[in-house]
C-alpha cells in the first residue's frame, strides 16, 4: 500500500504546534523528508512521534525533540552550526535549512558515511561531515555559533563550550546515563548561562568531558 508521507509530515507538523512555538521550525519539519533517514522497513512509521532504530545501536530522535532542540537554538540563517552525533542524519537536515553551514561529527564511519550519501542525493551542500576525532566536537573549524548535541552527557563538556563563538549557543542533554535534563548553554564573558528545558533520554556522548568510552554505549 502506497504511503502518503506529504500528509502524514503535515499531520506530524500539526501535532507539533502544541509545543513548539517558532514557525520557521514548523516549516522545516514540514519539508524535510523523515522517510528518507530511516531504514525501509519502518518507513511506514517515519511519522510517528518517536524515536526509531537505524543500527549500530542508535536511533533517529523523536520529531518532537529535533523540533525543540533546533528551536532552542534560535537559528536566524548566516550560523556555523556544529552537530556532535550525526546518526541517520535527519537533525542534520534540519539545522542545514536553518543555518547558514553544518559541520557534523559522528563516531560510527559507516553511520556517518551513509549519511553524507543521504545529504549528497537530497541535495544538501552546506553540510559537512566528519568521522570523530581524539577530541570532543569538531575545534578544526571552531569558533562555532551553535554547537548541538545528541547525545546525553554527565556535565556540560568544557571543550565544547571552548569551541563556541563569544555570544554562542550549545544545547545539550546533560544527567544520567539514562536519563538528562535538556540544557541551553550561552557563552558569555563571565561565564556560561544555562537554561532548562525538561528532561529527555538520549544515548550516551563519548569522549573528553563526557562519558568514557569503555563505559557504555557509544553515540
Amino acid at each position: 500500500m502506497d504511503i502518503d508521507f506529504a500528509a502524514a509530515r503535515e499531520a506530524l507538523v500539526t501535532s507539533l504546534r502544541s509545543e513548539i512555538a517558532d514557525e520557521r521550525v514548523l516549516q522545516v519539519m514540514r519539508r524535510v523528508p523523515r522517510e528518507e533517514f530511516v531504514p525501509e522497513e519502518l518507513r511506514r512509521i517515519a511519522y510517528d512521534d518517536r524515536p526509531l532504530p537505524i543500527g549500530h545501536g542508535q536511533t533517529i530522535s523523536q520529531p518532537l525533540m529535533v523540533a525543540m532542540m533546533t528551536e532552542a537554538l534560535h537559528l536566524s540563517g548566516h550560523e556555523k552550526v556544529l552537530e556532535i552525533g550525526t546518526g541517520s542524519g535527519y537533525q542534520t537536515a534540519v539545522l542545514a535549512e536553518l543555518a547558514k553551514r553544518v559541520v557534523t561529527v559522528e563516531r560510527v564511519p559507516e553511520l556517518g558515511e551513509a549519511a553524507a550519501e543521504r545529504f549528497r542525493r537530497l541535495g544538501y551542500d552546506n553540510i559537512t561531515v566528519h568521522v570523530a576525532g581524539p577530541v570532543l566536537g569538531w575545534p578544526d573549524e571552531a569558533p562555532y555559533d551553535a554547537i548541538l548535541v545528541t547525545a546525553g552527557a554527565p556535565r556540560v563538556p568544557r571543550p565544547l563550550i571552548e569551541q563556541l563563538g563569544p555570544g554562542g549557543l550549545l544545547v545539550i542533554p546533560v544527567g544520567r546515563r539514562t536519563m538528562q535534563e535538556l540544557l541551553s548553554v550561552t557563552r558569555e564573558g563571565d561565564g556560561p548561562r544555562v537554561r532548562r528545558h525538561g528532561q529527555c533520554r538520549f544515548v550516551p556522548l563519548i569522549g573528553e568531558g563526557a562519558w568514557p568510552e569503555s563505559n557504555g554505549q557509544e553515540y
